[in-house]
């Protein structure tokens, strides 16, 4: 008698719980909003080599290629070799200068190829996130694969676009870095990397509602 009572409750708990989990994985995995942009807005591309488009000419940047994908202007802002910190130290600056409404921002590998450490280029990464949320600016945070052969894009990006609940793309850089051929040398895209990327970028962008 209590099993056939039991029964009909317990199936429905579990159709109850089933249901509670695909939504909270739906929450989890959907990218967070952003405000959209309007036709004048300026993006900021903020990196490192794999910003400036070493491997390719400069209107195959990613960057370039991006502004074609969203029809607004991106700012390539990247800087050959430089690391978290002296990108902490140089992004107020480019801010004043572009006053954008969108950061993209892309930074660590060099400080991975240094062997710095990954709590500092973490550290470094908040405080840029910061620094751009406090004058207004929107952030979009880009993961770099570690330099190994299947290295993918350390846990710590992910973690800080959880903790400042950013639009977060993980995997591009990844793929095309895996894939010699989309690579101009070891570390770096080429024009048909760079695009991959940009497409990528645009289409996290239009999830998220900016574009």
């Amino acid at each position: 008698m209590s099993r056939l009572a039991e029964t009909p409750i317990s199936g429905f708990s579990r159709l109850f719980l089933a249901g509670l989990l695909v939504l909270l994985f739906a929450a989890c995995s959907r990218t967070p909003s952003l405000a959209r942009l309007a036709p004048d807005d300026v993006v900021l591309a903020f990196g490192d080599s794999l910003t400036a488009g070493v491997g390719a000419e400069p209107d195959q940047a990613y960057p370039a290629q991006l502004a074609s994908l969203i029809g607004r202007q991106v700012v390539n802002a990247g800087v050959s070799g430089e690391t978290t910190a002296e990108g902490l130290a140089r992004l107020g600056e480019q801010l004043d200068e572009h006053s954008p409404r969108l950061l993209l921002l892309c930074l660590g590998g060099n400080d991975m190829l240094r062997h710095q450490p990954a709590a500092a280029t973490a550290a470094n990464l908040r405080a840029m996130v910061r620094l751009a949320r406090d004058r207004g600016v929107a952030v979009v945070l880009i993961g770099v694969p570690q330099p190994s052969l299947l290295g993918g894009a350390p846990a710590f990006y992910k973690e800080i676009a959880r903790e400042f609940g950013l639009a977060y793309e993980g995997e591009a850089f990844v793929d095309v870095l895996h894939d010699r051929q989309l690579k101009s040398d070891l570390i770096h895209a080429n024009a048909e990397g760079y695009r991959r990327v940009a497409e990528r970028l645009a289409g996290l962008l239009r999830e998220a509602g900016a574009v």
